[in-house]
Parts: C-alpha cells; sequence; structure tokens
C-alpha cells in the first residue's frame, strides 16, 4: 500500500517538517523488540563524570557551574518520552543521558505541553527543548507557521533522528482508510500544534476544494487523548509521528486495539532546540551527538526502542526544510 502524494505546505511545522525525499522503511515498526517500556539504556540517574568527561569543558560556564542540562519536553509520547513507575523514559531521554555522559552533565526532564516549549525556552525556564520537535526554517527562523509572522528570534537545532507521519485506525474497522485522500468526511484525532493537525486541516481544504465532505478534527493536548478518543469510537482515525503510531499499534491492548493504515509520510528531522543566543550549548550538544554515535551508544539507544530505521549517521545542525 502507498500513501497519498502530500506536499507540506510551510504552515504545516510541528513534531516533524519535510526534509526532502527520505524514505523511513517499515523496519521502524518495533518488531523484534518487544514490548520496551521496561527498558532504558541510560536512564535519569546515571552517574556522570563532571568535569573529568571528555567533552565538559566545550559547555558554558553556566552549564558547567549547574552540572545539569534543563530539559523541556511533553512527556506523554511513547515510545519517545514518557512516564513508567514514575520514571522518565523511552528515546529522547536515553539519547539524552549519552550526551550527558559525554558533557558530563544530567539532562533533566521537565514536563510541558508541547506547544509551550519554545516559549519556556525562551523564557530561560529550560535550556533547551527535546520532544521529538521537528527541526523546520518556520521555527529556525522564529516564524509563526499559521501567520507567516515572524514571532520570535528562533531557535537552532542539532537533528538527532528522522520520522515521517502515520495514520492508525480501530483493528478491524478501518473505515475504507488507507491514506489522507480517504479521509473526507471522516472524523480524525490528533495532537495540538503537531504536523499531523496541519495536515488534517491541508487536507480537509483540499477536500472541500474536490466538492467533497471537510474532515472532521478533533486536537487533544497529548497523542495519549487523541488515542483513548479512537478506541471509544469518537473518531474514525489518529494521525500521530510514525514512531509514536507503530508504538501504539504494537502496545496497546496487548496489540489488539489499533492498525496501521497506509504508509508514512514525509519523513523528516527531529531536532533538540537550542536558542540562538547559546551557540556554545548548541555546538556542545552537537560534539556530543557526534561522539555517541562514533562510540555506538547512539546505536545501543536506536535499537533497544527498535527504531534503527530512524537512526542518523551524523551530527547536522539546521538540516530540516
Amino acid at each position: 500500500m502507498t500513501a497519498s502524494s502530500i506536499h507540506r505546505p510551510a504552515a504545516a511545522r510541528s513534531r516533524l517538517a519535510a526534509a526532502g525525499a527520505i524514505a523511513v522503511a517499515g523496519a521502524l515498526l518495533l518488531t523484534g523488540c518487544g514490548d520496551q517500556r521496561n527498558k532504558t539504556t541510560a536512564g535519569a540517574d546515571q552517574t556522570v563524570k563532571g568535569s573529568e568527561a571528555p567533552l565538559f569543558a566545550k559547555l558554558p560556564k553556566s552549564i558547567q557551574d549547574a552540572g545539569v542540562v534543563k530539559v523541556g519536553s511533553d512527556i506523554a509520547y511513547p515510545p519517545v518520552e514518557f512516564k513508567k513507575d514514575g520514571k522518565v523514559v523511552g528515546l529522547d531521554p536515553d539519547i539524552a543521558a549519552a550526551l550527558g555522559k559525554e558533557l558530563g552533565v544530567k539532562f533533566q526532564f521537565n514536563n510541558g505541553t508541547f506547544d509551550s516549549l519554545l516559549i519556556g525556552m525562551r523564557s530561560k525556564r529550560y535550556d533547551i527543548a527535546m520532544s521529538a520537535m521537528t527541526d523546520s526554517k518556520d521555527r529556525q527562523n522564529g516564524v509563526d507557521s499559521k501567520t507567516g509572522k515572524k514571532i520570535s528570534e528562533g531557535v537552532d537545532f542539532v537533528d538527532y533522528f528522522t520520522a515521517g507521519v502515520s495514520i492508525y485506525t480501530k483493528k478491524g474497522d478501518t473505515k475504507g482508510i488507507d491514506s489522507w485522500d480517504d479521509l473526507c468526511g471522516k472524523k480524525i484525532a490528533v495532537q495540538r500544534g503537531t504536523v499531523s493537525n496541519d495536515l488534517a486541516k491541508s487536507e480537509s481544504e483540499k477536500c472541500e476544494k474536490d466538492d467533497k465532505d471537510a474532515i472532521s478534527i478533533e486536537a487533544f493536548d497529548t497523542d495519549l487523548e487523541a488515542q483513548t478518543r479512537l478506541k471509544a469510537g469518537g473518531v474514525d482515525a489518529v494521525s500521530s509521528d510514525f514512531p509514536v503510531a507503530a508504538y501504539a499499534v504494537k502496545t496497546s491492548g496487548g496489540g489488539k486495539d489499533f492498525e496501521t493504515v497506509g504508509e508514512q509520510v514525509e519523513a523528516a528531522p527531529y531536532g533538540i532546540a537550542v536558542s540562538k543566543d547559546n551557540a556554545q550549548l548548541r555546538d556542545a550538544i552537537k560534539a556530543a551527538l557526534e561522539a555517541i554515535i562514533k562510540n555506538g551508544a547512539y546505536e545501543k539507544v536506536i535499537k533497544t526502542w527498535g527504531v534503527d530505521a530512524g537512526a542518523v549517521k551524523e551530527a547536522k545542525t539546521n538540516g530540516g526544510s
């Protein structure tokens, strides 16, 4: 099955953004990995070496003194970041812990709604934002994707993963949905402020232009709320980032609740967001990412969460489009 050809407008910037013709294979479906919710390769309690760490000197003095990088994150997005037995676990926390080992500091995850993370970083509540966030030109330039107006100085990104967007339905009840083209007249649940939200709006407008019924869109603060809505039969489908969709399909109800329909569209980079006035921290994080890619720690995390196909080969800054 193939997905419809969707080209995102400049406004479609959220957790994901188009990054050229990058294809993430179906191997991302967490196969052969089992339920990873009880696993973590580098937990938040891992001891770091402080000034003895290889890249400690690259950090800004304020971070060195604090011994902590404060991370803003929407911690309700398994398997990327979520809470298990009171601890923050997932792909992002494990990568952050591996970075922390190289830098000699801890990455402290602080929960916030996704659409407030960059605001929190601008107000100095967080040092960085790491939350399956897309590296996009709009975010780099501080442009509001809805209005096209500049609202801030923007941020820089260190790109660390690649993923696309997927649709899933109740298992055995797809409502004839196989791609975005099939959603006209249907109901879809999405997380507010995500590319799925933007794509749903864009596709709904396309439906109406083609004299078809619009898509009924229900937006929630978290992806888990959208999943609950689908379970209850209140909507026909949910759209979210591919790793999240795959994880929900595999784990919810022991794999009996949902099924993925069609294929993911327009893979794009996740980036660690850093303020433009904090280039030293940005470069330190990039150096740490390069180090864990080379020493195998990055690959270990990726394999633990079964998302091998989304792995990056090198650290890049501002690679999104």
